[in-house]
């Protein structure tokens, strides 16, 4: 096992070097990384530039207004890093939205620290790729024995769900919101997860980045099940915003609307994080699909039902 000082700056690689037997090693952690509770205490090497509490629509064009100016809409705390030492830094190159950049990292550490410091960039798709990327930081961190009983827990778990889900033979359509304003639909791994818990997607694709979608075109599929679940929103947050949705010109005659089958999901713990609690998220999913069939507990702390 490593003793190499760790900096994580993105939440699911913090959840992997922690389910790894690793947590004393790290020795700073990005605003976002907020999971399990006792890295909370950890150094705060990054901020996010826009408004903290701002509407979907504020925040997707603040976002948007900064990366036309080619800049990073996070700030990484160079004075900080230098201090903490760190041997290895973990980011991402999945999206500059999600978390702080394989770019940002490179720049901050740029003739900043007097040695050589190991940068982990992780850029995950699918559900196979989360998986690989455990691998990938176990093997960096001399924590392979480690990997292979996590990755074989998962796998156990996530083995159950399928075994259960060839016996039903009905497979709801299902929309999974990523975005309310405006209107994104829940791609890279989610409609593998979808698909595994015994629904099928809508209007989004497993291993493809997630799509900016026009109401029509959902209202047009008019799904079984709709699960909102925004990117970064704890499920207190998206209440706030439901309103948007329900303005929605024939929201309220949507199938899944009408058969009570609207559902409000933990985007920020579950279904937007790529680390080992993505198996979580095969598990609500399966519980929200299939209620008759799966019962792991989440209900009321990872989903509830949304009635209009």
């Amino acid at each position: 096992m490593t003793n190499r000082n760790i900096i994580s700056l993105l939440p699911a690689a913090t959840e992997i070097v922690c389910a790894l037997g690793l947590e004393q090693n790290l020795v700073g952690r990005s605003h976002e990384c907020d999971y399990p509770l006792s890295i909370q205490n950890l150094p705060v090497c990054s901020q996010a530039k826009f408004m903290p509490g701002s509407s979907s629509q504020q925040i997707d064009r603040q976002v948007k207004e900064i990366l036309s100016d080619a800049l990073s809409i996070y700030t990484v705390n160079k004075e900080l890093i230098k201090q903490l030492k760190p041997d290895v830094v973990i980011t991402q190159a999945q999206c500059e939205v999600c978390a702080v950049t394989l770019k940002d990292v490179e720049l901050a550490l740029e003739n900043l620290l007097d040695k050589d410091a190991s940068i982990i960039s992780l850029q995950p798709n699918t559900l196979a790729d989360i998986i690989t990327d455990i691998k990938l930081i176990a093997d960096a961190l001399d924590a392979a024995p480690e990997a292979e009983l996590l990755i074989e827990r998962l796998n156990e778990r996530i083995d159950i769900v399928k075994h259960k889900i060839k016996f039903i033979a009905d497979k709801p359509t299902v929309a999974c919101v990523e975005w309310i304003e405006p209107l994104m639909l829940a791609g890279n791994w989610t409609p593998e997860l979808i698909d595994i818990a015994g629904g099928q997607s809508v209007l989004a694709e497993k291993g493809k980045h997630s799509p900016f979608v026009q109401w029509e075109a959902i209202q047009q599929q008019d799904p079984d099940i709709i699960i909102v679940a925004p990117c970064g929103f704890a499920m207190e947050r998206t209440m706030r915003e439901m309103s948007l949705l329900l303005a929605l010109p024939g929201f309220a005659e949507m199938k899944a609307v009408k058969n009570n089958r609207l559902y409000i999901a933990d985007g920020n713990q579950y279904f937007n994080r790529s680390g080992p609690r993505i198996v979580d998220t095969v598990e609500i999913l399966a519980e929200i699909i299939n209620p008759k069939q799966f019962i792991f507990g989440y209900e009321g702390e990872g989903w509830i039902k949304f009635s209009v």
